[in-house]
């Protein structure tokens, strides 16, 4: 994930030169943050689809070894994959209604900054589950139950996100 003071190292002599512009680094320090949103949910999202690469994988070895019985809850997380992947990727660039304000609360900025980080260790925790689902279907069964929990432990998490960026929490 991509820190917002990392952009600030790859500014170029002119955006410095601007940034002494009355109210023009409040805009810089805008499009910093959208850029860092948009940054950190690409690899959200990108991450995610990495894993269902796995769930299709498996779909295949377990369809060509004839052993459809898991196909249809696996064809499920893949489903869940793919919407919250969607959701990921359809928030609203850089949550104008919140990166809009040119002076944010630094507390409120923190705490999305943090929650955005826990939201890619249980991406990261999430998408190592999908990949090391078992071959077998015996073994199957109860760890698809442990992904489809994180899938929607993850859901809601984005919800608490979206609702954060929103104001509401």
């Amino acid at each position: 994930m991509v820190e917002p003071m990392d952009h600030t190292k790859k500014r170029n002599w002119v955006e410095t030169i601007l940034r002494h512009i009355p109210g023009f680094r409040g805009y810089l320090e805008k499009e910093y943050r959208r850029d860092s949103d948009n940054l950190q949910r690409e690899w959200l999202a990108h991450r995610l689809e990495l894993a269902k690469c796995s769930v299709d994988n498996l779909m295949g070895l377990l369809a060509e070894g004839g052993q459809v019985d898991q196909l249809a809850t696996l064809e499920q997380v893949r489903g869940r994959i793919d919407h919250i992947v969607a959701r990921i990727r359809g928030a609203m660039e850089g949550y104008s209604g919140f990166f809009d304000l040119v002076q944010i609360d630094e507390e409120v900025l923190d705490r999305v900054y943090q929650f955005d980080l826990s939201l890619a260790e249980r991406v990261e925790q999430l998408a190592e589950a999908v990949e090391r689902l078992p071959r077998c279907p015996t073994d199957l069964s109860c760890a698809i139950g442990e992904v489809r929990q994180s899938l929607d432990e993850l859901h809601r998490l984005w919800d608490m996100r979206h609702e954060l960026l929103a104001g509401l929490r």
